[in-house]
């Protein structure tokens, strides 16, 4: 079936229609983007009156860097635990969902709410959960004999955030996966079931791979979100502590370009960032996307 061809009254309509996408991407990705990539070029005063041109410094001296370096290794491991965690269980949700069918509405709705949450309040809501004194979840580990401080153990802080950040995704994850559950045809599971496959063998051999294009598209937008997305959580929760052991790197841009007022420094890791972030997802596509069947 050819799709129906859209016309335009005249040649400049779908320019006019393409005009505020435009502008927004110019306005708020293109224009501060380039503003941080001139930055990072050069030293600025405390007070921003006055700059000098200091070509690849900053770069060298964030390679020099240890609290940088560290912030590389906690950002992959927190962007590793957060993606996992969330689109499994996203998945193991969705699964669920599916298996109820039409009953499944108030579920489904309940699931999706942590998504309205602000990143934030969702920090503050998990902190209060297992702060020390009054929390609901540190009394409750308590009782079996688990001492939880998250503001003395680095270790716990860094599981806290984790915990926060992939219960926000969930929701997101969540409704991707039951729509592809739903758009795979019946007739091939009541084939396989026909010939004597099991669930494990049906969701391994057919749901699975016929969930890969949607499974592909998440792992893209989950690794993008625990890297840029996740600043609000940890601001909230931890504040980059205890020491540096929640600081990644987006939090690591805003602490030395905001509180320590070293603009160049910051400009350079917004930079690295991107760069960073660029170069996983060219991986993705150049190595996962192969073996993804649309």
């Amino acid at each position: 079936m050819q799709a129906k061809r859209v016309t335009f009254p005249s040649k400049i309509t779908p320019y006019l229609l393409l005009l505020p996408q435009v502008a927004v991407t110019l306005v708020f990705f293109v224009w501060p983007a380039g503003e941080a990539i001139v930055s990072s070029f050069y030293a600025q005063d405390a007070f921003g009156l006055s700059e000098t041109f200091v070509g690849l410094a900053n770069f060298a001296a964030l390679l020099r860097d240890p609290a940088y370096l560290q912030a590389i290794g906690v950002s992959f491991v927190f962007a590793f635990c957060v993606t996992t965690l969330a689109m499994g269980l996203g998945l193991l949700f969705a699964t669920a969902a599916d298996a109820v069918g039409k009953a499944s509405g108030v579920y489904q709705v309940l699931l999706v709410w942590p998504y309205a949450v602000a990143p934030a309040v969702a920090g503050i809501l998990w902190m209060f959960m297992f702060d020390p004194s009054v929390g609901l979840v540190a009394r409750a580990l308590r009782g079996v004999g688990l001492s939880w401080n998250h503001f003395l153990d680095g270790g716990q802080a860094l599981t806290l955030v984790i915990l926060a950040a992939a219960w926000k995704q969930v929701s997101y994850n969540f409704l991707f996966f039951y729509a592809g559950l739903r758009a795979i045809p019946l007739g091939a599971l009541e084939a396989a079931a026909l010939d004597g496959a099991g669930p494990w063998q049906r969701f391994r051999h057919i749901v699975f791979p016929l969930l890969a294009p949607t499974s592909f598209f998440l792992l893209v937008v989950n690794l993008t979100y625990a890297f840029f997305d996740a600043f609000g959580i940890i601001h909230a929760t931890t504040g980059g502590g205890p020491g540096r052991a929640t600081t990644i790197l987006v939090y690591k841009v805003f602490r030395d370009g905001f509180e320590g007022l070293d603009l160049g420094g910051s400009s350079a890791q917004s930079v690295m960032l991107l760069l960073i972030v660029i170069a996983l997802t060219a991986m993705q596509f150049r190595h996962i996307e192969r073996k993804v069947s649309y």
